[in-house]
């Protein structure tokens, strides 16, 4: 396979990785607000059940649709690996928000505002959804075996 037709499959799969992302963000948004201001739910709470939730679709989005043409070597075993996959990346996003903060706090003296705050915030989320597509690509949804070894053939005779 080239790079041309490489760089394409991986096109797709960020394409619908993303997408998968994206409808996981809004169900967890949505069910984090029905549970604080439908149901009086608190906040901390609210966000964790909203997270699970999405937590799931995420699963189910990513297995089915976005890496479908990936190996099935077992749903436990890929389970485990997409949870310490997620509770790695948000500990990542915990930490580069909380760095960010400081930083921003340090250069201005004083505690950063609501905006600052949010761009450290968007910016540690575009790193971790970058962090997490690689992951996910390579760790937990792997390529199945049969498709490496004609990988490494194809690549053995075009040389």
């Amino acid at each position: 396979m080239n790079f041309r037709s490489r760089l394409r499959r991986l096109a797709g799969v960020g394409s619908r990785f993303l997408v998968v992302g994206a409808i996981s963000t809004l169900i967890e948004v949505g069910v984090f607000n029905l549970l604080v201001y439908a149901w009086g739910f608190d906040v901390i709470s609210a966000k964790v059940i909203a997270s699970l939730v999405a937590l799931v679709n995420a699963y189910i989005g990513n297995r089915e649709w976005t890496f479908r043409h990936r190996d099935r070597r077992g749903r436990v075993n890929e389970l485990v690996l997409f949870l310490l996959t997620n509770a790695a990346c948000t500990g990542l996003g915990a930490l580069l928000v909380w760095l960010g903060v400081e930083a921003a706090e340090a250069a201005l003296g004083r505690m950063p505002g609501p905006v600052i705050v949010n761009v450290v915030n968007l910016i540690s989320i575009v790193i971790v959804v970058l962090v997490r597509f690689v992951l996910y690509h390579k760790l937990v949804f792997r390529v199945p075996q049969a498709t490496d070894e004609a990988s490494k053939d194809e690549t053995t005779e075009s040389a």
